[in-house]
């Protein structure tokens, strides 16, 4: 499959030789150092991390696109961890990855995350490939993301994750447009089609979805707007139980936690985000977020981490509030805390940061991730992590 898709990009870049070609990217050095309930040592690792984007432009209709993402880790948690390879990998059930090497305490792995073809004509778009396809309007928790949801944790892969598939766009107005995706996969949990309308009306954008995701009828909704200069957004989404899609690979022990997989759920379920931020004249910057999932588990949700992809969900809690806080000390100095806080089980997680611009296209930011919790909450077993990174863009 691999040497296939290879053979299919020799005529797009031999006809780069005669078109416009743009190339961009980063390099990254990523110092971590961890510790987590369970592990008797704190983990210190490096990650030398860089990406190549690259488009070419054969007509003034047609975009192609690869970009390439290649990571170089070296440390304890290569060594301490089982199959530390399967932790860094992308899901994809059609993989373009390649190990380059693994040796006991360092491995190099590459990855081509984004692969398609762009055609836009008048007011019609379709893309085909890897891609990927943000929906959603809050800016934490995207309930209404079925393709992508992003998570707020994973700060070192800005793109997110893409996704096999073909997208088509119909642009109706300035404002507003009909939007259908269709996601490949192996078998029907795994595959995914989904509509989405777009319009705007008294300065707002409001969104209406519709889609068949892992086997599983889903509807929902969304809106962006502003009240009084603070931007004003929300989701929702209600689809069938759980129990129809996927059955999870990671089960809970029902006898000995008395707690059912997510993923058993029978019955429907709704899921809603309330989000609202405001930027004062003196940088000073706050926003609030909540979200709410009518299945999300009350107690011992630490234990159904691994199980929320499979349960379309992106969080195992009933509740999850966010609170974040940011001010410019400098206008190339940034400060920035936010905390996730389960008012359930009363586990959060506290991520204080700053990045600092040391000069053009050269960046420095740190960032602790600290928890609170008793055992199995939602951020009891999380552990604490130091984060330290260099980045230059080209």
């Amino acid at each position: 499959m691999k040497i296939q898709i290879l053979i299919l990009l020799i005529p797009l870049i031999l006809s780069a030789q005669m078109s416009q070609l743009d190339i961009n990217g980063y390099a990254k050095y990523l110092f971590t150092s961890g510790k987590s309930p369970g592990i008797d040592k704190r983990l210190n690792d490096h990650l030398i991390h860089s990406r190549i984007n690259m488009r070419w432009f054969p007509s003034s209709s047609i975009t192609t696109a690869m970009e390439v993402r290649l990571r170089g880790y070296y440390g304890d948690s290569v060594e301490e961890i089982p199959s530390f390879i399967s932790t860094i990998k992308s899901n994809y059930d059609y993989e373009l990855d390649a190990e380059i090497w693994n040796k006991k305490r360092t491995i190099g792995y590459g990855e081509i995350d984004r692969l398609y073809i762009d055609y836009l004509q008048d007011d019609f778009q379709v893309t085909l490939g890897r891609q990927r396809v943000a929906w959603g309007a809050s800016l934490v928790w995207n309930v209404i993301d079925l393709f992508n949801p992003m998570s707020i944790l994973d700060f070192d892969y800005e793109e997110r994750p893409g996704m096999d598939a073909v997208r088509l766009q119909y642009f109706t107005s300035e404002l507003s447009k009909l939007e259908f995706v269709y996601k490949v996969g192996k078998n029907k949990y795994s595959r995914s089609y989904a509509g989405l309308f777009t319009v705007n009306y008294w300065d707002y954008d409001f969104f209406i979805l519709a889609a068949m995701q892992n086997n599983r009828k889903t509807l929902g909704g969304a809106w962006s707007g502003d009240i009084k200069g603070g931007g004003f957004r929300g989701e929702f989404k209600y689809s069938e139980a759980p129990s129809k899609g996927r059955t999870t690979e990671y089960p809970i022990l029902d006898s000995l936690f008395n707690n059912k997989n997510l993923t058993d759920y029978k019955h429907n379920i709704f899921s809603g985000v309330l989000s609202g931020d405001y930027t004062f004249s003196n940088t000073l910057y706050i926003h609030s977020e909540v979200l709410y999932n009518s299945n999300g588990k009350t107690e011992n949700a630490g234990l159904f981490w691994y199980q929320i992809s499979e349960a379309s969900m992106l969080s195992p809690a009933r509740w999850s509030l966010f609170q974040e806080f940011a001010y410019d000390i400098t206008p190339l100095l940034r400060a920035n805390v936010f905390i996730i806080f389960n008012p359930d089980d009363h586990s959060s997680l506290l991520a204080p940061s700053i990045k600092w611009s040391l000069m053009t296209n050269l960046e420095l930011m740190s960032v602790l991730y600290t928890t609170s919790g008793q055992e199995r909450t939602e951020f009891g077993n999380y552990g604490n992590s130091f984060f330290l990174r260099l980045k230059y863009s080209f």
